[in-house]
């Protein structure tokens, strides 16, 4: 583990694996860095790949009080620790995070999202316009098992008689310990809307993949790929929105070595 000081003070923690051209993983949701282990090891092979702690999770410091620019000053001072410019990809909300950071001009030389989850009109029902106050709400109330019950029923869209079950699994209480941080998630995406215009000024080629198995995140990417304007347009087929890192990897390679 190696760690830099963003723009606040704030330490984040970050893994780097591998040698050649930079290559920077985003998450998000209920996760911290190792949730990328699986796809850093496979991209290793060719890429230098640096999986970040974002704030408030995992290794990384939290300072208060919390502000949506501190995850860009977050992620430029991991992309100066790569060597001042890098590839970046984001998984699903790190997708977002990451679609936002080249819009906001950040030196991302090669951007590709995975399933990024705008909720367009008709394709499913829509968040809780009150979403994040819940999360926070439910955070002062020390419920953060409902937390991330509510996070994954409105905001990725699960079924709560499959999301229960999950309770009780043994990777339920790590998704639990980052749970503060999907009010900061919540802040990031605010209503859930694709930002056209916003999109269209992203300057770095990138690669917009799903894996056709969630047609309302499916419409979602089909939908960023269309308001980009140097874009590349992929589906994994058969793959659900936890991809396998085996079957993205390959594609990601090629991409960022193109």
């Amino acid at each position: 583990m190696e760690t830099v000081v963003s723009q606040d003070g704030t330490s984040i923690a970050f893994d780097r694996a591998g040698s050649g051209p930079a290559v920077i993983l985003v998450n998000a949701g209920p996760t911290d860095r190792n949730v990328n282990a699986a796809l850093a090891g496979l991209l290793a092979a060719r890429f230098s790949v640096l999986s970040y702690d974002r704030r408030g999770r995992g290794d990384s410091g939290d300072t208060a009080p919390y502000a949506v620019d501190r995850e860009y000053e977050d992620l430029d001072v991991v992309i100066d620790a790569a060597g001042g410019s890098a590839s970046v990809f984001g998984n699903s909300g790190g997708g977002i995070l990451a679609l936002e950071a080249a819009a906001r001009g950040l030196a991302i030389t090669k951007l590709a999202v995975w399933e990024p989850p705008y909720i367009l009109d008709g394709t499913r029902p829509p968040a809780p316009k009150d979403y994040q106050q819940q999360l926070s709400d439910l955070l002062a109330a020390g419920r953060r098992g409902d937390m991330v019950e509510l996070f994954m029923t409105q905001a990725a869209g699960l079924p709560a008689e499959f999301v229960a079950p999950l309770r009780a699994s043994p990777f339920f209480p790590s998704m639990e310990a980052v749970a503060h941080a999907l009010v900061y998630d919540a802040m990031i995406v605010g209503d859930f809307s694709l930002p056209t215009g916003r999109l269209a000024t992203v300057e770095a080629p990138t690669l917009v993949i799903d894996g056709g198995q969630t047609p309302w995140l499916t419409t979602a990417a089909d939908a960023v790929a269309n308001a980009l304007p140097n874009v590349q347009r992929h589906t994994l087929e058969g793959q659900p929105h936890n991809v396998d890192a085996a079957a993205l990897a390959p594609v990601l390679a090629d991409f960022f070595n193109g």
